[in-house]
This record gives C-alpha cells, sequence and structure tokens, in this order.
C-alpha cells in the first residue's frame, strides 16, 4: 500500500517498484479507479471545483475492498476506469488479474480499517506541500483541462484541509516513510528488498 498526498508521487513510486522488482504477475491498482459515481448535483459542483474528491466519502471503499480481497486470493476482477474530464466511470471497466505483488495506491490509502488489514506493508511518500501543489498545477492543466483559478481554488478549499484532516496523520501506521518520492533511491531499494524477501 502507497499513500501520500495528491501529487506527493505515489505512482512514479509505485511504477519505479515494480520495475526493479523486475518479476512477472504485479499488479497496480490505483485508488482514482474507485471514485463513487455522481449524481447530477455533485457532477454540477465537480464541473465549479466544488466538489470534494479529498474526503473519504468521495470513494467506493466497500468496492474496493472486495476488489483486493479477490486480487490476494489470485482471482481475477473487474475495476471501473475513471475519467478525470468528465468527473465520471466510463462504460468500460479493466480486468485485472491476482498477481504475486500488488501494489496499490492512493491519497486515502490508509484511511479504511478493512482495506489497512489487506495491506501486508504500508509505505507513506512524503512530499514537501510546496512540490505537490506545483505538480498539481501541472498535472491539473495540462492533463485534465483545468483551469489556474479552478485548481488553486480546489486546492485551498478541498486537497490542503483533506491533507491536513485524512491523509497525514495516517502517517502514523506507515512501516516505511519515503521523503522526496521517486527521488529517494535508498529507501526504494529497500522497499524491493523486503518484497524480494517475503516473495
Amino acid at each position: 500500500g502507497l499513500c501520500g498526498g495528491s501529487a506527493s508521487g505515489k505512482t512514479t513510486v509505485a511504477t519505479r517498484i515494480i520495475e526493479a522488482l523486475d518479476v512477472p504477475w504485479v499488479v497496480l491498482l490505483s485508488m482514482d479507479s474507485f471514485y463513487k459515481v455522481l449524481d447530477e448535483g455533485q457532477q454540477a459542483l465537480a464541473a465549479r471545483s466544488d466538489y470534494n474528491f479529498d474526503h473519504p466519502d468521495a470513494f467506493d471503499f466497500e468496492l474496493l475492498v472486495s476488489v483486493l480481497r479477490k486480487l490476494k486470493k489470485g482471482k481475477s476482477v473487474k475495476v471501473p476506469v475513471y475519467d478525470f474530464t468528465t468527473h465520471s466511470r466510463r462504460r468500460e471497466w479493466k480486468t485485472v488479474y491476482g498477481a504475486n505483488v500488488i501494489v496499490f495506491e492512493g491519497i486515502l490509502a490508509f484511511a479504511n480499517k478493512e482495506l489497512l488489514k489487506l495491506l501486508d506493508m504500508k509505505v507513506f511518500v512524503d512530499t514537501d506541500s510546496d512540490i505537490r501543489l506545483v505538480r498539481r498545477l501541472q498535472r491539473d492543466i495540462m492533463e485534465r483541462g483545468r483551469d489556474i483559478v479552478g485548481v488553486i481554488k480546489q486546492y485551498n478549499k478541498f486537497v490542503k484541509p483533506a491533507f491536513e484532516q485524512y491523509i497525514e496523520p495516517t502517517v502514523q501506521v506507515a512501516d516505511i516513510v519515503v521523503p522526496r518520492g521517486g527521488e529517494n533511491f535508498v529507501a526504494l531499494d529497500l522497499i524491493v528488498q523486503h518484497v524480494h524477501s517475503q516473495l
């Protein structure tokens, strides 16, 4: 399990771990796939950057836990595909197969008790808030078609307070804290060694 604030580098860390593991049958599961389906009112709020995507209530933890349980048993599962531009699930779901290693990443990866029980190793990616904000601005404007005013509004209204209330405190349950994210090769090496020893 990889947890950390928005744009902390979780996906980069996950990708580097997977590359370094160099074993067959590794699955990357992202919490972003498990955003709840929004109703019309919530869709309208989302379009105005007024919906809180960083609150635990924004995620379908029930589906997420059931998917992870099945994957850990080696079963194949259907996973929703989330579209950030339209704030909605796509019609087609992707099939993910059970694997020897499942790398799960998300901002609230440690925020649910049932989910925590399923994680054999908990890694918190700790990145300076200024860096996270700059990365988020770049990503949301370039990749998700947002405007700077909306991104900053959303950051101040939801992202920052949610980080302080729900994400940052979960560093307590982490087995390993990785400062500087994907640039911390020593920490990544240690994680990879540990996973190899478990395999």
